[in-house]
């Protein structure tokens, strides 16, 4: 039996807790959260608002859960939300916002840097008539396919929300990869937002959950809405406990998978495949999807398409057996 190392470059999500992470876990102090009284959820609940520069957090199970329930919140039965075409909150959320809410997505093509066009946004937005669902709330994603948006485009897409009217929600999934890539900190970016979801389970290398910011007024809401969600968990201090770690230590270091993943697309452009980098992914064009991963797989390096995610389980010579492996991509 093999006992050589898989490197697994589908997805940041597949990172395993640490040793200190699992300690932390083992040695959490909990209660019931449902009743307010997990004393490591309400820690981390606070420590990621305070990091962030928001009143109040909520801890949910997942990415899709707090964008949910950010959702709900913003908007009510035949309300609307615009987001990218590509949007995670659009495209990969099984449309939850219209199964539980009766919230009708608009969505409206990215642009090359992950941006959404103002004009393209301000055009979707329905006029005040009956006939129309009533546009409540614009949906941003940073990183959106490893791109950390401009900080000049946040700072305009927020006088442009509240010219318009509508709230301004970010699926900040890898915000901490963006305040990363932009040299800023992560509040720098979240507070051009009336509500942020940040996600402890991929870079930052917890094992479950994110963490929905806003002001206390609509984090009580929030609340009401996950326990509808089924999101109510008792002692989820357990989780939290990896969460804090997670924030503690696995921030700063998100700049060294940002550095391998330049690594790997330089050394898979040395071998003439067609590649770009964006903080910690790297796209492999032009290669059949089912030849790359057959390739690849053959010599114990997953992936799951062109895109190709570095992260904390991932050292340099991973990033080196995995630019070897491709070398023959083009072969044949």
């Amino acid at each position: 039996m093999s006992t050589t190392k898989v490197v697994d470059l589908r997805s940041d999500t597949v990172t395993r807790p640490c040793a200190a992470m699992r300690h932390a876990m083992a040695a959490a102090e909990v209660g019931d959260d449902v009743y307010g009284e997990d004393p490591t959820v309400n820690r981390l609940e606070n420590a990621c608002a305070e990091r962030l520069g928001f009143e109040a957090g909520l801890f949910v199970a997942s990415g899709t859960q707090s964008n949910l329930a950010a959702l709900l919140t913003h908007c009510g039965r035949g309300d609307e939300y615009i987001a990218g075409q590509m949007a995670h909150t659009y495209r990969f959320e099984g449309g939850g916002a219209a199964v539980f809410g009766g919230i009708q997505p608009q969505p409206v093509p990215f642009e090359d840097d992950g941006t959404l066009d103002l004009e393209a946004v301000a055009a979707a937005i329905k006029p005040d008539d009956f006939h129309f669902a009533r546009t409540r709330l614009l949906c941003l994603e940073n990183t959106q396919a490893g791109k950390a948006l401009p900080l000049p485009y946040l700072a305009r897409a927020a006088v442009f929300a509240e010219r318009e009217g509508l709230a301004l929600h970010l699926d900040g999934a890898r915000l901490f990869n963006a305040a990363i890539a932009e040299g800023v900190p992560a509040a720098e970016i979240a507070g051009h937002f009336n509500t942020v979801s940040v996600c402890l389970s991929k870079g930052l290398g917890a094992p479950v959950g994110s963490v929905l910011c806003g002001s206390a007024a609509f984090i009580d809401e929030a609340r009401r809405w996950r326990k509808v969600l089924g999101g109510g968990m008792r002692q989820a201090g357990v989780l939290a406990a990896a969460g804090l770690h997670a924030l503690q230590h696995n921030v700063e270091r998100l700049g060294e998978d940002h550095q391998r993943a330049r690594a790997l697309a330089s050394a898979l452009a040395s071998h003439g495949l067609n590649v770009t980098c964006h903080t910690n992914m790297v796209f492999v064009e032009d290669v059949p999807t089912a030849r790359m991963v057959q390739v690849m797989d053959a010599a114990g390096v997953l992936v799951s398409g062109s895109r190709w995610v570095v992260h904390l389980d991932v050292d340099d010579a991973d990033i080196e057996r995995a630019a070897g492996a491709a070398s023959v991509l083009l072969e044949g």
